[in-house]
């Protein structure tokens, strides 16, 4: 969930429409420290740029990796709207009453968003899943979106081809560090050999590549982005089987922040007014990605 600085591809572009049809995240919404000032019943109400108390009065700061990979992000510049999260954040910001020149951009690695402390971001898009483990750290928003676990590897690998998980029960499997794909590999897939763990996704992209695993454990959009992009002869295996309630990304907001019913309040919204699923089939793709049985 670490990201190199690339544009998303044209052919990764032009296979964003079969993600839409899934429908929009929904998450529960978190126990947070304040409420939205005001009598209304418009839970938005009261949160505006004069009320909410951000870093810097007037300013939206938003936290992410760098690099930001795409499809989350375009040429590594979270700051042109372009990629799922960039235009996820600016909308959200719209929502709160925050032109695109009052949002601000702070690199922040993914492991130091959910650690304990104080933020250097009001809120963080960064493809952090929602996790009763985490909140004990860090307030999340509602779910922006629903994440699957994708298997990715390269033509002609022991595991290409495979079709259920129990085919790749033999197989040398990498994730990177801290993240629900290291979770699933280990536990939904369980390897028989150790899963390699590595800092970040471009790391387990140069072992696949030199062969030394057999296949990345990433989230689907991740997925697509590795095989399109950072692999020359990459291909998906197989979406891992969807387990209990869905995995979410959620925006990452430091523990009891004032700010968190307001930034919940706006995914909402913009879930109920269909912007999540438009962005989504702008933006995603689920296209070439089997089921594994």
């Amino acid at each position: 969930m670490t990201r190199r600085p690339r544009l998303v591809v044209p052919a990764l572009a032009a296979a964003v429409l079969a993600l839409a049809g899934c429908g929009a995240p929904v998450d529960e919404q978190p126990a947070a420290s304040a409420t939205p000032s005001g009598t209304s019943s418009d839970p938005l109400a009261g949160c505006t740029p004069d009320a909410l108390k951000t870093l810097t009065a007037g300013t939206l700061t938003v936290g992410t990796d760098k690099p930001a990979y795409g499809p989350w992000f375009v040429d590594d510049d979270p700051s042109n709207g372009q990629g799922y999260e960039s235009a996820v954040a600016y909308a959200i910001a719209d929502k709160l009453g925050y032109a695109k020149d009052r949002v601000q951009w702070a690199v922040v690695p993914f492991n130091t968003a959910i650690a304990p402390g104080p933020k250097t971001f009001d809120l963080d898009l960064n493809q952090v899943s929602i996790s009763d483990d985490r909140k004990k750290a860090v307030d999340f928003s509602s779910g922006y979106y629903d994440v699957r676990q994708t298997v990715i590897t390269y033509k002609g690998s022991p595991i290409d081809g495979k079709t259920s998980v129990a085919d790749l029960k033999g197989a040398r499997l990498g994730a990177q560090v801290g993240t629900t794909s290291y979770t699933a590999a280990t536990q939904q897939i369980a390897p028989t050999e150790q899963v390699a763990v590595f800092d970040t996704n471009d790391l387990a992209v140069q072992a696949l590549k030199n062969q030394q695993i057999d296949g990345i454990v990433v989230d689907l959009p991740t997925g697509f982005y590795m095989t399109a992009a950072q692999l020359d002869d990459g291909v998906i295996v197989g979406q891992l089987p969807a387990q209990g309630s869905p995995e979410q990304f959620g925006a990452v907001l430091d523990k009891g922040s004032p700010l968190t019913p307001c930034v919940t309040a706006a995914v909402d919204a913009l879930r109920a007014d269909g912007t999540l699923e438009k962005l989504v089939g702008e933006w995603l793709s689920t296209q070439g990605a089997p089921e594994l049985t």
